[in-house]
């Protein structure tokens, strides 16, 4: 909508130039009088499309705006009809003026009258509204519609003086139409460089309900009819009328271009850094001393260094010979020396000083900003005045600045024996607050590092641990299965020298996993070898205890050897094994195949039992501590991904809920595909 009325109210424009420029040229009263009759009733088509455009254009509640004024846009609309009935009596006269006959006055009747009042007031309207918009952007968005809004403030800004005056003399010369003329082309030339400049892209902005008594425009305006009001009793008296036109074009000139540079954000930035450069000197170089101070505290990596490096600094800068730095100790709720640059770190802390928790959450609204420590009346006043005894009489008054950060008192810096005992300056203590800022929240910062640090290391361990877990939850699972067969097959000689094999090797298994858990280090450690994938899958069978009563069947073609860890790769496929039987239940049957592809070697276990959901097996399949299994730990498949994953390869899965699930391992045979 805001396209098409844009269009509208250009077109009205254009040809209402046109009548303008046809009547300056014609020289008889008849071609005068037909000209201003059919300019009025072209004008009147302005309101509609140039009101919708001010109520639609960049507004995301347009529709709030355009049912508001719906009376007020049916109205608007209607005036075109309403001209050309009321246009077609004798609306216009036309006489030469009695000062110079050369020149033509142009006598507006009532009707005319009427139809200028309307002009007036749907200009004033169409200017607050787009006013509006442009108050109620910000930043970029007000940047991109600037000088539309300043070209539509001239065009309509010269029809609320044109028409005023028509209505002040009822009636106007004929060169007044030259103000509207000049007008229109500063406009479109302001209009054009914003569609250049940004273009014309829509932006939703949400201007407030409120339309009176926060518009400039209408107080602008008000004031402009009331001083027109009283030149005319002042022309009226004294004459110079006519001057007045040429002088409207060159106000109207300067007040564009000021309107222009007041909007500038790029020129109002450069004449606040030019008075505050040249025309008031800053005690210290604030861009010099913020260099400096960042650089300092970068290298530091925890609360001491960050401490040190500031108290350096702010010594250096303030010229405080004495400057320290007391932390919060929580846990035993005292201050702590963190730095100085008079005392040894050994000097030691205020021990005897006790600080509540609640005066650290919530320090009092005087303690954010800092304070002269000889005036403080807290109760930690008297132990940091002891503690930062000045060294020099003539240091002056000793200055603490607080160290706060989203609202933490993290402690406190404390500056003490000055040059010549020299008092702070507001500006001093500004930049003294912005450096505590900076400081508190570095020391945050560290704070909460160390704490992610810590927290992130009780994780790997306890990962850690998990992996191990599982692992003798596999050797106790098969060490359960033989004492579960024992009583009924002990007389067999058989069954006791495959017991005492089976208990070998479990053991063997678990001294294994002592000596791993014993040389843990920071990530998976795999040693790899040359092996046979269908020997380790044989091997893996041989010694996984399954129940008696699922079917194994084992299919297995030539492979290629590949490159992996014997104990790793027998870890994952003991745990495929054994969660495939415990999802296949009493009666049910596996699957183990080994099949070699386009340099892949794969390793499938199948079973056919209960199946996993899609959203099991996207969200939490392959995630720690996450198990469909009553008694499991989650943490099998996770740590078979990571092993897999390790030696190269990759782990997938395809399953359906009471169809079976199958998992493959692939395993890479050609060095290229590691």
């Amino acid at each position: 909508m805001a396209s098409w009325s844009f269009s509208l109210g250009m077109l009205v424009f254009a040809i209402e130039s046109i009548c303008g420029c046809v009547l300056i040229g014609s020289t008889s009263a008849d071609a005068v009088r037909r000209w201003e009759t059919i300019d009025l009733f072209v004008r009147s088509f302005m309101p509609g499309g140039w009101l919708t455009f001010s109520l639609v254009f960049s507004r995301g509640n347009q529709r709030e705006f355009l049912a508001r004024s719906r009376v007020l846009l049916v109205a608007v609309y209607l005036l075109p009809v309403v001209a050309a009935f009321a246009l077609r009596g004798p609306a216009v006269e036309v006489e030469p003026v009695v000062e110079s006959p050369s020149e033509l006055w142009i006598g507006f009747g009532s009707v005319a009258s009427i139809l200028n009042g309307c002009f007036l007031v749907s200009s004033v309207a169409i200017l607050m509204n787009v006013e509006k918009t442009f108050r109620a952007a910000v930043g970029t968005m007000q940047w991109r519609i600037k000088f539309l809004t300043l070209g539509l403030a001239v065009i309509f800004g010269a029809t609320i003086y044109t028409r005023s005056q028509t209505l002040l003399f009822s009636g106007h010369q004929v060169p007044l139409l030259n103000v509207e003329a000049a007008a229109l082309l500063i406009g479109c030339s302001l209009i054009a460089l914003g569609y250049f400049r940004s273009g014309f892209g829509e932006i939703d902005v949400y201007p407030s309900r409120t339309v009176l008594h926060t518009s400039l425009t209408v107080l602008l305006a008000g004031g402009y009819l009331f001083v027109v009001g009283v030149l005319a009793e002042v022309v009226a008296r004294y004459g110079g009328a006519g001057s007045f036109r040429l002088q409207s074009v060159f106000v109207l000139v300067a007040v564009s271009l000021l309107g222009v540079l007041l909007l500038s954000d790029r020129l109002r930035q450069k004449t606040q850094n030019f008075i505050s450069r040249h025309f008031r000197r800053p005690q210290h170089d604030f861009r010099r001393i913020w260099g400096l101070f960042t650089d300092t505290i970068a290298s530091a990596v925890d609360d001491r260094g960050i401490c040190a490096a500031s108290a350096r600094s702010l010594s250096s800068t303030f010229n405080a010979l004495s400057v320290s730095f007391w932390l919060f100790d929580d846990r035993h709720e005292r201050l702590v020396l963190a730095a100085s640059t008079a005392q040894s770190e050994r000097a030691g802390s205020l021990a005897e000083t006790s600080i509540p928790i609640a005066s650290m959450e919530n320090p009092p609204l005087p303690l954010l900003r800092p304070f002269d420590l000889e005036r403080s009346r807290e109760p930690w006043g008297d132990s940091l005045r002891s503690a930062t005894a000045g060294e020099f009489k003539q240091g002056g008054h000793r200055l603490c600045v607080p160290l706060v950060a989203r609202e933490h008192w993290l402690g406190v810096a404390i500056l003490a024996d000055r040059v010549s005992g020299i008092p702070y300056t507001t500006e001093e203590l500004d930049l003294l607050q912005c450096i505590g800022d900076q400081v508190a929240t570095a020391l945050l910062n560290a704070k909460l590092t160390g704490e992610i640090m810590r927290g992130r290391e009780l994780e790997v361990f306890r990962t850690m641990s998990a992996f191990f877990v599982h692992d003798l939850k596999n050797v106790a699972s098969t060490l359960t299965l033989m004492l579960q067969n024992l009583p009924r097959h002990f007389d067999s000689a058989e069954f006791r020298e495959d017991a005492l094999r089976g208990i070998g090797k479990t053991v063997a298994r678990m001294n294994e996993l002592i000596r791993r858990l014993g040389a843990l280090r920071d990530k998976l450690e795999i040693n790899t070898s040359p092996l046979n994938l269908n020997d380790v899958v044989e091997e893996t069978l041989a010694t996984t205890v399954l129940p008696p009563t699922v079917r194994v069947r084992r299919q297995a073609e030539p492979l290629s050897s590949v490159v992996g860890d014997r104990e790793q790769l027998q870890s994952v496929i003991t745990n495929l094994l054994l969660n495939a039987a415990d999802a296949a239940g009493a009666e049910g049957e596996l699957s183990v195949e080994t099949t070699a592809r386009d340099g892949w070697a794969t390793i499938s276990v199948r079973d056919n039992g209960c199946g996993m959901s899609a959203d099991f097996m996207r969200d939490s399949l392959f995630r720690p501590f996450q198990s469909t299994k009553k008694n499991g730990l989650g943490i099998g498949m996770f740590q078979s991904r990571m092993i897999v994953e390790a030696h190269h390869g990759s782990i997938q899965v395809t399953s359906e809920l009471g169809a079976g699930t199958t998992f493959r391992v692939l395993l890479p045979t050609e060095p290229s595909r590691k």
